[in-house]
């Protein structure tokens, strides 16, 4: 199979989040992380708004990595690409001597690239083998899951990272399948899941298979926990006036982004002190009033962008 490129990167409320962004990065020497670097975007964006500006641009994809690299030539001397997962935020702010940044971005949707690639297997509207690793280096496949988890494993992933209230019928019949013949790609696997939903649900909700697919991508890829450990590492990593935005795109990531930002906007004094003593008031305020959606107009012209919330916050005051 020849290599296909990726389609050119439409970033997601791009103007809004160099909007948030920008004004932290105005100072000689300032530093943006981008945590899901994905086919350079935002980046590149950020950097022309943001001169002096320096990137550490974090993916574990090293596709994506390699196609940034070029898309961002121009700005080589101010650019530092590191093969990495988001969790690794401190380890690898620590390695490049930045423990403080003034501006960290986190897209967790999927790029472009990983979307558009059939042979990755994320896409459930095209049949390709059952994947969806965002590194190819590590051993778990969405095929992995599906032919060797337990029906209770699996109900459990798709309840809790699909939100699929389907999840018994759908384990079930997916470990019936695949008794007859392992799952190979995905276009089997979509009828199994699509025949388990009953024929009223189907015409409801989107696609029958969305959150399979969705459960599976998560639990090879860690998504969840790693976002966990990211968020509050990156509120850490801020430098006092440094700003935090975060793109969301279902509703258990940004519930996480949510708990985050609002204990961070929170007084961490004891309740019953009269006043709060130095130190102990809110590490952040919030830059959004709840989560921010894309405008209909950026919708029709990217419809990815749909499901999209932006959540941000700049830092205060350091942890006492």
């Amino acid at each position: 199979m020849s290599e296909q490129q990726p389609a050119r990167h439409v970033p997601v409320m791009l103007s809004r989040i160099v909007e948030l962004l920008a004004p932290a990065l105005a100072a000689p020497g300032a530093v943006y992380v981008d945590c899901t670097l994905g086919l350079g975007g935002h980046a590149e964006a950020i950097l022309t708004r943001c001169p002096n500006a320096h990137l550490i641009g974090i993916d574990r994809d090293p596709q994506a990595l390699a196609h940034t690299r070029e898309r961002l030539a121009p700005f080589a001397e101010r650019v530092t690409l590191v093969p990495a997962v988001y969790d690794e935020l401190p380890h690898v702010l620590a390695e490049h001597g930045r423990p403080r940044v003034q501006a960290i971005l986190a897209d967790l949707g999927l790029s472009s690239l990983q979307i558009d690639r059939t042979d990755r297997g994320f896409a459930y509207a095209v049949d390709a083998p059952l994947d969806m690793r965002m590194d190819g280096a590590q051993p778990l496949t969405a095929a992995s899951v599906v032919n060797t988890y337990p029906v209770a494993d699996l109900q459990r992933i798709l309840s809790r990272f699909g939100e699929e209230r389907f999840a018994p019928r759908v384990a079930r019949a997916i470990v019936a399948a695949r008794e007859t013949e392992p799952f190979t790609t995905s276009a089997r696997l979509v009828r199994v899941v699509a025949d388990a939903i009953p024929m009223a649900a189907r015409k409801t909700g989107g696609h029958p298979a969305k959150r399979t697919f969705q459960a599976l991508r998560i639990e090879v890829n860690r998504e969840l926990a790693a976002l966990d450990a990211m968020l509050p590492a990156a509120v850490a990593a801020l430098a006092v006036g440094g700003r935090l935005a975060v793109l969301s795109y279902h509703s258990l990531e940004d519930r996480a982004v949510k708990q985050v930002l609002r204990t961070a906007a929170e007084d961490r004094a004891p309740r019953d002190l009269p006043i709060v003593p130095p130190g102990f008031g809110p590490e952040v305020k919030l830059l959004t009033r709840g989560a921010e959606k894309p405008s209909t107009d950026e919708i029709a012209m990217n419809p990815r962008a749909a499901s999209a919330r932006l959540r941000a916050a700049e830092r205060i005051e350091e942890a006492a």
